[in-house]
């Protein structure tokens, strides 16, 4: 079954299972099962060991990445139960003036936490809304500005879980650096660069339109909390605002430090190879636990929490990072079942399509239409770039200048994907952060995130057939600027006449 046609199916039947029932766990482990029968010749003993030889070994592999996942999540667990965040948001409340301010201050918080789109949505949400209520800012637009201060942010941050999400994605023995790989991929992640510049747009000229303006009419600056929402993770502590900048900039701070270590800056490298050939993952775990020991440093002889308090936070740090963890574990297996030593999807893939041109020039575009579908199907990001990343390699292989593009629009589509599903946790969690009703935050973002859409569309189609990611981004720069004329013209001609 090795690279042939059969190699195919364990992606196709986990992407359809997950387009069908909309159970991403459930549908990457069937196919990782169907691909180790092929494997083992119809043999399901066999399948059954393969299977768990294949995640023991991909789980070993990228252990960094989840030791880091979970030290972000007690991390963001302790900011939120020492009070920081609360207090930055008393102290916003206090220094803005303006509703524009208040967006704007949403806006460059939500960009600062870059780390991790959980952090971001959890962060900005708490910080934020009493801010933003004050200024009779709906739920509902509080909500997209977190969405789109979230993935589109942590998608084009290398210091990220995403960033290490994506590089664990590529498949064994494609001799590609995943962290390279990222770094080149973010000129041309067209929906991030452009759901900023679009959300940027909305604030300064005020320009709702579709269900937002809608919706916004309608309150008229009335509450629009959900009933009943939930509270916040418990708040305990007494923190301070530098007790949530200090830690944030100590994580960043030595990542990148540990990045430059791990690239052997201090050994003679030089700085830009010392981050080329650094060990992402790694310096993400060693960076996160030096900002763990500086929070308990910083908190616990001031007593903003007591040593009990910063022991809870552990499990329900834990806790908060189960999915993704969940859905890493099982992308990594499908990526290792498809790979070279197992049913080498890539040699029959490549075999395939590695020598049309035109397949090549309109597959960019098939990749982020694809990812978009499947991210809004299953919910997930990261299950996508699992899925979809190893193909786009084994199509293009490491060498050719379109691979870096492929990726970018897969990494574009399931961002976007993940924008517009309702079942998305990100989307869940910017609901749950501003304390909007679910349905009313996915329902006014969908005109939003979809006419960004088409306009990387149209740059990724112009980008295949140029052969050219510049030209692919200059276009869907053009094709949102023109877009915004129209909204321009139109909503404030509308606006006038109300």
């Amino acid at each position: 079954m090795s690279a042939t046609f059969w190699a195919l199916l364990p992606p196709i039947i986990a992407i359809v299972l997950a387009l069908i029932t909309k159970e991403v766990y459930m549908s990457l482990m069937l196919g990782i099962l169907s691909g180790a029968l092929l494997f083992a010749g119809g043999n399901p003993v066999k399948a059954v060991e393969t299977t768990f030889v294949v995640m023991s070994d991909k789980i070993g592999g990228n252990a960094y990445i989840l030791i880091f996942l979970v030290l972000l999540g007690i991390l963001v667990a302790l900011i939120t139960k020492s009070g920081a965040s609360r207090s930055y948001g008393n102290w916003a409340i206090k220094s803005i003036k303006t509703k524009k301010g208040a967006l704007l201050a949403t806006t460059v918080l939500g960009a600062l936490i870059f780390v991790d789109d959980y952090f971001n949505c959890l962060t900005v949400g708490t910080v934020m809304r009493p801010v933003t209520d004050k200024y009779k800012i709906t739920r509902a637009k509080l909500a997209y500005i977190i969405d789109a201060t979230a993935a589109p942010i942590c998608i084009i941050a290398p210091i990220s879980s995403w960033a290490a999400a994506v590089g664990s994605s590529l498949p064994e023995g494609s001799n590609i650096d995943g962290f390279s790989l990222f770094i080149k991929t973010i000129p041309y992640n067209l929906y991030a660069l452009l759901t900023i510049a679009f959300m940027l747009f909305i604030i300064f000229t005020k320009m709702d339109f579709g269900k937002m303006a809608s919706y916004e009419k309608a309150l008229d600056g009335k509450l629009d909390a959900e009933e009943g929402a939930q509270e916040d993770l418990e708040i305990v502590g007494k923190g301070k605002v530098l007790d949530l900048i200090l830690p944030i900039a100590v994580l960043i701070v030595a990542c990148i430090t540990a990045m430059i270590y791990t690239g052997g800056f201090f050994e003679g490298a030089g700085l830009i190879d010392a981050f080329a050939n650094c060990s992402s993952a790694q310096s993400l775990v060693i960076g996160s636990f030096f900002a763990l020991i500086f929070t308990f440093l910083l908190y616990l002889p001031r007593k903003i929490i007591n040593f009990r308090e910063f022991c809870d936070s552990f499990v329900q740090g834990f806790k908060a990072m189960t999915p993704a963890v969940m859905i890493l574990c099982l992308a990594w297996s499908l990526s290792g079942i498809c790979s070279e030593d197992y049913l080498n999807i890539g040699g029959y893939v490549s075999s395939v399509v590695g020598g049309s041109a035109m397949i090549g020039m309109i597959l960019p575009a098939a990749f982020f239409l694809i990812a978009l579908g499947l991210a809004f199907a299953t919910g997930t990001s990261w299950g996508t770039f699992g899925i979809l990343i190893p193909i786009a390699v084994a199509i293009f292989g490491s060498e050719s200048s379109m691979l870096v593009v492929s990726v970018a629009a897969v990494l574009s589509g399931a961002v976007c994907g993940d924008h517009i599903s309702p079942i998305s946790d990100t989307t869940i969690l910017a609901s749950a952060g501003a304390q909007c009703k679910h349905i009313d935050h996915v329902s006014t973002q969908i005109p939003y995130a979809l006419t960004v859409a088409a306009c990387c569309l149209l740059g990724f189609l112009f980008a295949g057939f140029t052969q050219n990611g510049w030209i692919g981004l200059l276009s869907a720069m053009a094709a949102l600027f023109a877009v915004m004329i129209v909204l321009y013209i139109k909503v404030g001609k509308k606006n006038a006449e109300a």
